[in-house]
């Protein structure tokens, strides 16, 4: 029989680990898997190959003689503003004190440290607490969103959420800003639902914002993401080209996407996050900097003897960054997962939507970029510094500098 004391006591633990929710759910198949080939056999996971490994669909295949899976989540909202808010504030005049540049925008959850590595440690040591109290009698392995497991179903049926029609899952208290970490186990464990217990009901209603809000329409309708259309897709796995359809749409983010869960009610009242690990990483000028240096302004024209950050980060940095610079910028960051041609290649697009005026501080400088840019071998960038320099320096009046918003705003 599963132990209720010992899953009482795995709860108990998370919480102390700072883990914001914690739930079990027996190893089973969970009806939303058998999609899972649809969805595929639809295309929609794009160059996502590691999406058809036939564990994911299903749970009793993951591991040898699986029982239990813990399901831990972390929340890594911040008090800084939203990708939307920093979008429609004037330009950025409300954000003076960042940058003088135009700005991009970094997915929230890789603002800090890399989560894989902050979640993996909480996980392990949850493992390392439970075989001091139940000896090594048992099998377990830790995920950090790195497992043939699709984490949010199995958090919905830990009690954890619901799914909703964004696809993520939702929670009544935190929303949707969490990170979803799972230990898979041998051990037979109560579960968080007893037996015959319904998950928590989907609470979405009638709401369709973040259908409604979502510039590429990825989310086809309720509960169905085509992930070729998504931002995240487009800007951190897509590795070739970005689809001219997308890239203005696309907006000024660099890497992610947060506007499906900025406008979904139950973020409005998001706590925020008790990790520090997941603050905004910031630069200081670097005594070694070197780069363009076009204008007589006072202010210093290399971006890199200004201060950075990832927080609406500026964009004449991240393009100009070199091979080397972007691996000690993004060493122990999730952003590193986009590589250095994707980022530069996604600055590009980003700097094409800026709406950068030829009477710009930071113009002559940006310009210089992108002509060097133009010179690269990598195809995937000289073309992607082509599209950009082909909008900003054009005299048609646009609006192309929101980071992401709502179609009607």
């Amino acid at each position: 029989m599963p132990e209720t004391s010992l899953s009482a006591w795995i709860v108990e633990r998370a919480f102390a680990l700072e883990f914001d929710l914690c739930g079990i759910t027996p190893a089973q198949q969970f009806p939303e898997l058998a999609h899972t080939e649809e969805w595929l056999a639809r295309g929609y996971a794009g160059e996502m190959r590691y999406l058809s490994d036939p564990r994911r669909r299903d749970t009793l295949s993951a591991m040898p003689d699986i029982r239990s899976v813990i399901v831990c989540a972390l929340n890594y909202n911040t008090e800084h503003p939203r990708s939307i808010r920093v979008a429609n504030s004037a330009s950025g005049a409300e954000f003076a004190d960042i940058r003088e540049s135009p700005t991009g925008w970094i997915s929230r959850y890789a603002w800090g440290t890399d989560y894989h590595e902050v979640l993996r440690g909480k996980l392990d040591a949850l493992v390392k607490e439970l075989r001091e109290r139940c000896g090594d009698s048992f099998v377990a392995r830790t995920y950090a969103d790195t497992g043939p497991v699709q984490e949010r179903i199995l958090g919905k049926y830990a009690g954890l959420g619901w799914l909703g029609k964004n696809t993520l899952l939702l929670n009544q208290q935190l929303g949707s800003f969490f990170f979803l970490g799972v230990v898979l186990t041998t051990l037979e464990l109560e579960p968080s639902l007893l037996a015959g217990a319904a998950p928590p009901p989907d609470l979405c209603g009638s709401c369709r914002r973040c259908i409604d809000a979502c510039p590429t329409d990825a989310l086809h309708e309720p509960y169905l993401m085509d992930a070729r259309r998504c931002i995240s897709y487009l800007t951190i796995e897509l590795r070739g080209s970005i689809p001219d359809e997308f890239r203005e749409p696309i907006g000024r983010h660099v890497f992610g996407c947060d506007i499906c869960q900025e406008v979904c009610p139950w973020n409005n009242r998001a706590p925020i996050a008790a990790v520090g690990e997941f603050q905004p990483r910031e630069f200081s000028p670097s005594a070694q900097s070197t780069g363009f240096s076009l204008d007589s302004d006072s202010r210093p024209a290399n971006p890199r003897a200004r201060p950075q950050s990832l927080f609406a980060p500026d964009l004449e940095w991240l393009a100009s960054m070199s091979e080397e610079e972007f691996r000690q910028v993004f060493r122990g960051s999730a952003v590193k997962r986009t590589k250095w041609r994707g980022l530069i290649r996604n600055a590009c697009i980003a700097l094409g939507n800026s709406d950068l005026a030829p009477g710009a501080p930071a113009y002559p400088r940006i310009v210089a970029v992108l002509q060097g840019l133009l010179r690269s071998p990598e195809t995937l960038i000289a073309e992607s510094a082509q599209w950009a320099l082909s909008r900003i320096q054009s005299s048609e009046p646009g609006n192309r500098g929101a980071l992401g918003q709502d179609k009607d705003g």
